[in-house]
């Protein structure tokens, strides 16, 4: 993948390298190919530096006075510092009130199966605080990959796998509202669900056997009543058909959250949040 390791110190105008970042923003395949990512707002852009994710390029504008914050990334430098005019950087930034102090290109995550084959064998073991594996099977919008990221990351998951033909967990709108969680905690992509459900197999051949528990939003076992601790594989469905069949089929039990009220049916990330809680509360 193209990591640009030469850069400019200064941009001035709209040239190559702006509309090369510009194009993170919403081409997704340019994101792929090139193997970056845009990352926004204070938090986020925190989140990656602390947790060691591959900065590329720092950006910012020639603002005398800045936020200690900003400051302290900038003295540590951990990528190329690229100055841009403010009315860029906004553009970048997407904000309407003026320039944010800093943005960050970095690399994305690889999605190579051996993170997940290290997923798995880290299993959570008995008396273990942490939660469930969770896939989000085929979601279509990044704004909910992101908001089941941060769940996972505040109630104790392992970690998010999106499987199938799903939005993307590095869009912006995805990182911004995880507020910085995709980068807390693991978070891959899988093409299938058998990518899945084949390793699932042969960690259960070698004596570690996943439960695996798919959220349906009728006829399953109460929520309350599904024994969610342990070694568990939570499965959350697509925000309109829910699960795929082959998820459907892999599962051991699925597991329905009490309704009441109008609505037909809860967004999938907010199910999944409340899945996630009730595993913390049987953990203790």
């Amino acid at each position: 993948m193209n990591r640009t390791p030469k850069l400019p110190a200064r941009i001035q105008r709209r040239n190559a390298q702006f509309q090369q970042w510009q194009a993170l923003l919403t081409n997704r395949r340019k994101r792929s190919r090139s193997g970056q990512m845009l990352i926004q707002g204070v938090r986020p852009l925190s989140q990656a530096l602390e947790h060691g994710v591959e900065l590329i390029a720092l950006l910012a504008d020639d603002r005398p006075q800045r936020s200690r914050w900003a400051r302290d990334i900038l003295e540590r430098a951990p990528a190329p510092i690229v100055e841009l005019p403010g009315e860029l950087l906004a553009e970048l930034g997407q904000r309407d009130e003026g320039p944010p102090e800093l943005l960050g290109v970095a690399a994305l995550p690889g999605d190579d199966l051996a993170r997940l084959d290290r997923l798995l064998r880290s299993a959570p073991s008995a008396g273990d605080r942490r939660g469930p594996l969770v896939v989000f099977d085929r979601p279509r919008t990044p704004g909910n990959i992101g908001s089941l990221a941060r769940s996972v990351d505040a109630l104790g998951g392992v970690g998010l796998v999106i499987t199938g033909h799903a939005a993307d967990p590095w869009d912006p709108a995805s990182i911004r509202s995880s507020t910085g969680s995709v980068f807390a905690v693991p978070v891959l992509r899988c093409a299938s669900h058998l990518e899945v459900t084949e390793r699932l197999a042969a960690r259960a051949a070698a004596g570690q056997r996943w439960t695996v528990v798919g959220l349906d939003e009728a006829g399953g076992r109460q929520l309350s009543e599904t024994a969610l601790s342990g070694q568990v594989v939570l499965v959350v469905g697509n925000e309109t058909v829910g699960m795929s069949a082959g998820w459907r089929e892999s599962c051991d039990q699925t597991a329905e959250i009490p309704m009441g009220g109008s609505a037909s049916s809860l967004n999938a990330s907010v199910a999944g949040s409340i899945a996630l809680y009730e595993a913390r509360r049987q953990r203790g």
